[in-house]
Order: structure tokens, then sequence, then C-alpha cells
């Protein structure tokens, strides 16, 4: 009996898929006004794992909705900002980068004012990875190019 449980536990932890491991890196939040009805948080999504993952939703308690959203270009050249439903793929060994102008974390309907230098509780939902809490910073005075500069990562568990 022993010798069957044995086998039955080492076959269970092979075929168990390996994680993801996903780290959030320099994360930031700002709206275009004090008085903003809405908000974009933008970040570095890095998976250290062997196997895909993806970013399928976030939640906060700062804001009515939390969507995942992305710009393009329309065929009169004019930029749209859609919803992503399917959520957004960060390959295994690589990164996805959420930045203005692309893909990005839309806040909609705030709860009040983001205020400069504050932070705001965050959780991120992976397909394999599962959930991932952290604090955001609120940053209105970020450059759309200061994102390349390196402030630090939040991992999977931290």
């Amino acid at each position: 009996m022993t010798r069957f449980l044995t086998v039955a536990i080492a076959a269970a932890l092979l075929a168990a898929p390996a994680c993801a491991e996903i780290m959030v890196k320099d994360a930031y939040l700002r709206s275009s006004t004090p008085t903003s009805a809405s908000g974009a948080a933008f970040m570095t999504l890095m998976n250290d794992g062997a196997e895909d993952d993806r970013l399928i939703a976030v939640s906060s308690d700062v804001a009515g909705r939390v969507e995942l959203h992305t710009h393009s270009e329309d065929e009169n050249g004019v930029m749209r900002m859609s919803e992503i439903e399917e959520g957004i793929p960060v390959p295994a060994g690589g990164m996805h980068r959420l930045a203005r102008g692309g893909d990005h974390v839309m806040f909609m309907g705030l709860t009040g004012p983001l205020e400069q230098g504050s932070e705001v509780p965050v959780t991120l939902t992976f397909e394999k990875a599962g959930e991932m809490q952290l604090m955001i910073p609120v940053d209105h005075d970020r450059k759309p190019d200061h994102g390349a500069m390196d402030h630090g990562a939040m991992k999977h568990g931290d």
C-alpha cells in the first residue's frame, strides 16, 4: 500500500503543470486630471517560468470597474481604446509591457481622486499563476518613456 501511495504521489507531481513565475516591474497609475472619473495603470509583466501565462483580470476597490484595454488605429487613422476580453499573454521566459498608447489597465468610475504619491491596492489575476496583490504608486509626473528605468519589481508570492 505504501509503495502504491508513493507511486501515486510521484505521478501526480509529474503530471502537475509547472506554474508560471510572474513578476511585475515598474508599475504606476495615473489619471489625466485630479477630477477624472478614470485612470490607467502601466507596468511590465515578466514570466520567468517555463510555461506561458495570461493576465485575465484586474480588480481594485478604487474604481467601480477595472478592465484590460488596448489602443488600436482604425481605418481612418483614429486611435480607439477597446477592452481586451481574452486577456494579455505573458510568454514563458518573456515579458509584456503595458504602456501608454498600447495595452494597459483601465480604472473606470474612480471612487476618489488618484493623489500623487499615494499607493493603490490592486489584484492581478493570471490564468495559471493565480492572484497577485500589489500596491501601485500614483505618479502623474511620469513621462511616457520613463518606464524604461528600473524602479524595482514585485514577484508573485512577495
